[in-house]
């Protein structure tokens, strides 16, 4: 059902599609909004808010909300690069490692980090939910559920899979140390070293330092900014080669932030189903939808238990507690004896915190207001890059998560970028990282997850004019 602000910015929106609201014109005041639609000032606040983060309407200082222009020119969204059509070798360790140093440093502006800011999140309240849940504790649970994880954070973690439409086996979920402890265990479930696994070009460095330790070999997948992952291109990939399973985000990807559509995860699950190629579905930026509802995940179309559903709350609501899930399917069982094999549990104050809080109610209270936080933030740091970087720059428009992707001008290689910026105290993350072979060479991921940080509009004027010095003279 949809909750009040989303029924109002969907007609505002239908307004502005049929030009009964023209660009430029100013949208009511929220007293005005108030008593025309009989709402309170927090739900125009929500409503204005969710339009922004679609790019339809705009905030002026002092001033209030207007429709927003058509984009033009170095506007346009970000377009799809080829994929490599051969297998490769990983080894891109030390890149990743040299850039993810310089996000650990608090005088820089962590343009480049992979998490939000820390004060998004609800941490005291979490702390208060563990100490209570903590001290209730029968001394024997914490032997008790080791590998597998608590009863009560997973049957809390159930429930929302049901509330999804999902079917889980009675192994599932396996709590473990984060969501990556949840993808390495699952991939090492599915594959032998030599094998070959299927990627997003690009994808996450993390998955292809997965690869890499675990002595496997990459092939990309097409991969749309917007719609992510080619069907098409991912049949052809299975036709040419023999792949041991594949690795896929099909929500808010990072770093494309691309939403795949409904129709293209149903395909990609038959597909996957008809040559019985398991997929490793990394879905931690799930819960950070910027529309009315959650996508459902490839999981939800699982016949066959061949899709390893992962997830966290690293990224929602607790960074730091590295408490993550695995729901793997007919490949539960292997998980937790890979598990108990290499860290045996995951710890228990941490899951007891976080059991406690989702059975008081606090997780969708938080998150309803954590997405249109980070729903403006990102429009406005979209705004910000179209208006500072050069002409001819794309950038991606995600319904959710957090990530921006750029492309810069071809002769703009930002791993130059990177490490001048570095000099000048501002992080990235350049796009070399996110492709087995270091492609991508002229674009980037910026995070838009820190909007509180006064910092970041100055950054972004460096980097465009940064990026502007690089351009060759015209």
């Amino acid at each position: 059902m949809r909750t009040l602000y989303e029924q109002l910015a969907e007609s505002l929106e239908q307004r502005i599609r049929e030009g009964q609201l023209r660009p430029g014109e100013r949208l009511p005041s929220v007293r005005q909004a108030c008593t025309q639609a009989q709402v309170s000032a927090a739900t125009v606040f929500q409503a204005y808010y969710l339009l922004e983060s679609r790019g339809l309407i705009e905030a002026r200082p002092r001033s209030g909300y207007y429709v927003r222009p058509p984009a033009r020119g170095h506007a346009r969204a970000a377009r799809p690069e080829a994929a490599r059509t051969e297998s490769t070798p990983v080894a891109i360790s030390e890149l990743v490692f040299e850039v993810l140093d310089s996000t650990r440093d608090r005088e820089v502006v962590p343009l480049g980090s992979a998490f939000p800011a820390p004060e998004l999140f609800p941490l005291e309240r979490l702390a208060r939910a563990g100490a209570r849940a903590m001290r209730h504790l029968a001394p024997q649970a914490l032997t008790a559920e080791l590998t597998a994880g608590n009863v009560r954070l997973r049957e809390a973690l159930r429930a929302r899979y049901v509330r999804q439409g999902i079917a889980v086996n009675p192994d599932d979920p396996i709590i473990t140390n984060g969501a990556m402890e949840a993808l390495n265990l699952c991939l090492q479930a599915v594959t032998q070293p030599g094998d070959t696994v299927a990627v997003e070009s690009p994808t996450f460095y993390a998955a292809l330092q997965a690869l890499e330790r675990l002595h496997l070999r990459a092939i990309e997948i097409p991969t749309d900014p917007t719609s992510g992952v080619d069907p098409d291109g991912l049949a052809e990939v299975l036709r040419q080669h023999r792949v041991a399973a594949c690795w896929l985000m099909p929500s808010f990807q990072n770093p494309l932030g691309a939403l795949m559509t409904t129709s293209r995860r149903q395909a990609i699950v038959r597909t996957l189903s008809q040559a019985g190629v398991p997929v490793v579905e990394d879905d931690v930026y799930g819960e950070l939808f910027h529309g009315a509802t959650r996508p459902v995940p490839l999981k939800a179309f699982d016949r066959d238990g061949l899709v390893m559903h992962c997830s966290s709350f690293s990224k929602c609501l607790a960074p730091g507690y590295r408490v993550g899930w695995a729901a793997a399917g007919r490949h539960a069982a292997t998980v937790q004896r890979l598990k108990m094999m290499s860290s045996l549990a995951t710890a228990v104050p941490s899951q007891l915190a976080l059991a406690a809080y989702m059975e008081e109610g606090g997780l969708d209270r938080h998150l309803r207001q954590l997405r249109l936080t980070l729903a403006r933030n990102l429009a406005r740091v979209r705004q910000w890059v179209l208006r500072h970087f050069p002409p001819g720059t794309r950038v991606s428009q995600p319904q959710g998560g957090y990530f921006l992707w750029v492309q810069l001008p071809d002769p703009v290689d930002t791993l130059a970028l990177h490490r001048a910026a570095l000099a000048q105290g501002i992080s990235v993350a350049p796009g070399a990282i996110f492709s087995a072979d270091m492609r991508f060479q002229n674009s980037l991921r910026l995070n838009a997850g820190h909007p509180d940080d006064p910092r970041v509009e100055g950054a972004i004027r460096v980097l465009g004019a940064l990026a502007r010095q690089a351009e060759p003279p015209r």
